[in-house]
């Protein structure tokens, strides 16, 4: 049985393992070493950090991990998470070649299930200046096979033989080897990187065509799976050759998957990032239901892989989910009380902000911070202050701007419902959100989002901050705009079991409250009587959804 690990590296203490359904698995557990030691003998494991690039909000660069979403962060180029996510998998695949379960003749079968391959085989072969056999030649005197080893052939002359024997560790081994199975081995990588070239050229063919679709916005299946095609073909490779004891089930873990949805497309070299990101689920999914597929390890803070990815697929039982939501009261207890806090300090935190991981390792570093030295010689002055002058950071630094980002999203879904890009569904009657301005004004727009916000914020308040979204069938709620921008910003946190949505802490929970208390006292008289009309006649009520007593 295999069994997996979650390295969190979330700001929140809410983390998603789905996995795509391999060959055989136990459980999620936590170990430190574990990772290195899916990387001894016979295991290889790849873990790629797809936030690692945002460099404004990464430890590698020196800087924190962001309070909300990473929606929310400078998004990271598309072709540089390519580029990680192919690598990766390049080197798992080259370890495969070493250990003789990945060969020529596996990788030219493996690809001639899904491609038509001649004709870019006779391109490359006829692109080397030093073959002088004709296209004629070539289409006629080779079958398939015989065109792919004389294809091998062309690209092994042409590559450096050196630098293939130093990715293989030939030279070190040189000794220990027969000239048959070094000849295997060098086959091996020369037909990987065949594969590849194969793959690029059939890109180039599709090339107008990409440039087309990221031009009208559009969508197509065919060009999202030629972007995917050499992660797909390394992924298929490494399934197929697992072997028990020898080259034992290679493992791939991508951290913050969430972020690939949302990176930048630069060039017209793939298309979109979320189509590339759907394609990508959906043919790993395709793999693990149609014929096997190595354990895949996503790790999210996006609840959107918990709640919502196996329905959007088709697939209910692919993902195999683990939500850990950090420490309960109780356990957090155990590791701060009385090392970190006294017990008054304690009950005080634990009242207002909460046993979030995050928030207990900043409110310690603030208490350590010559500004609590200097705080707590005045007389006056308590561990309570030190609560509030927190809780003010985290409304100007973390929810204030997260709020501006919501109302942003909502802004754009009122432009969108102008130009009619909105399904009718939606906005279906006695929505509240059904009238959005029907004029083209910013100053409009901007004032329906804040009233579509506070008005949903008041109805969490109402609701006490804890709504079953499954109770009642209740999955409408989700075509409500606000809670799908609250989420996309990371203060709402959708649980799948149990089925709740609430803000992501209770630190946070109280800066909300601040946030539609202060938006309450800046309306004017105009706007007080505009938002009481829309709370009586067209407002949102949730609490007949409330949690349950115990779940609270």
């Amino acid at each position: 049985m295999l069994t997996a690990t979650v390295y969190t590296n979330h700001s929140y203490s809410t983390a998603h393992v789905a996995l795509a359904k391999p060959h055989s698995f136990s459980n999620v557990i936590n170990h430190p070493g574990l990772l290195e030691n899916w990387n001894k003998g016979p295991h290889v494991t790849g873990y790629i950090d797809f936030a690692q690039s945002v460099k404004d909000n990464h430890p590698h660069h020196g800087h924190s991990f962001p309070w909300a979403s990473w929606s929310n962060c400078t998004p990271p180029s598309l072709p540089t998470l390519r580029t990680q996510l192919e690598q990766c998998l390049e080197s798992m695949a080259q370890k495969g070649v070493l250990l003789g379960t990945i060969t020529s003749h596996q990788i030219y079968k493996t690809l001639g299930k899904w491609h038509n391959i001649d004709t870019s085989l006779k391109i490359i072969i006829e692109s080397d200046k030093e073959t002088m056999t004709s296209k004629r030649a070539v289409s006629t005197k080779f079958s398939a096979l015989g065109l792919w080893d004389k294809a091998v052939c062309t690209l092994s002359a042409r590559l450096n033989a050196k630098e293939i024997d130093g990715v293989l560790g030939l030279s070190e081994k040189g000794g220990n080897l027969s000239v048959e199975e070094a000849l295997i081995y060098r086959e091996g990588m020369f037909a990987l990187k065949l594969a590849k070239e194969v793959i690029r050229v059939q890109q180039g063919f599709r090339a107008n065509a990409v440039k087309h679709l990221n031009k009208t916005g559009g969508f197509s299946r065919s060009l999202a799976n030629s972007a995917t095609d050499w992660p797909y073909l390394l992924l298929e490779l490494l399934s197929v050759a697992a072997q028990a004891d020898y080259f034992q089930q290679p493992k791939l873990v991508l951290n913050n998957i969430d972020v690939l949805k949302i990176a930048a497309l630069v060039d017209d070299s793939s298309v979109s990032a979320s189509m590339y990101h759907d394609s990508l689920i959906w043919r790993i999914i395709a793999l693990g239901a149609n014929e096997m597929c190595l354990p895949i390890i996503l790790i999210t803070s996006d609840s959107y892989y918990s709640y919502a990815a196996y329905m959007d697929f088709g697939f209910p039982d692919i993902f195999i989910s683990r939500e850990t939501f950090g420490w309960t009261p109780q356990q957090a207890k155990v590791h701060m009380v009385p090392d970190y806090f006294s017990q008054s300090e304690w009950d005080l935190i634990v009242d207002v902000i909460g046993p979030n991981a995050r928030h207990l390792f900043e409110i310690y570093a603030l208490k350590q911070s010559k500004y609590y030295q200097a705080l707590m010689e005045d007389k006056e002055s308590t561990f309570e202050d030190i609560i509030d002058a927190y809780l003010a950071y985290l409304q100007v630094t973390v929810v204030n701007p997260a709020m501006d980002r919501a109302l942003s999203l909502l802004e754009k879904f009122a432009l969108d419902a102008q130009k009619g890009k909105i399904p009718k569904d939606k906005l279906r009657f006695g929505a509240p959100w059904r009238h959005p301005p029907k004029k083209d004004d910013c100053f409009l727009r901007s004032e329906w989002a804040k009233l579509q916000l506070k008005d949903f914020i008041q109805c969490l308040v109402n609701a006490e901050f804890g709504v079953n979204y499954f109770a009642d069938c209740s999955l409408e709620i989700y075509d409500d705009p606000s809670v799908n921008a609250m989420i996309e910003v990371g203060l709402l946190y959708v649980q799948r079991d149990p089925s709740f949505f609430r803000p992501i802490s209770r630190a946070i929970q109280r800066c909300l409250v601040r946030w539609l208390v202060q938006e309450r006292m800046q309306m004017s008289i105009k706007s007080s009587v505009l938002f009481h009309w829309h709370r009586v006649l067209r407002g949102r009520s949730y609490r007949h959804l409330m949690l349950q007593v115990g779940n609270k």
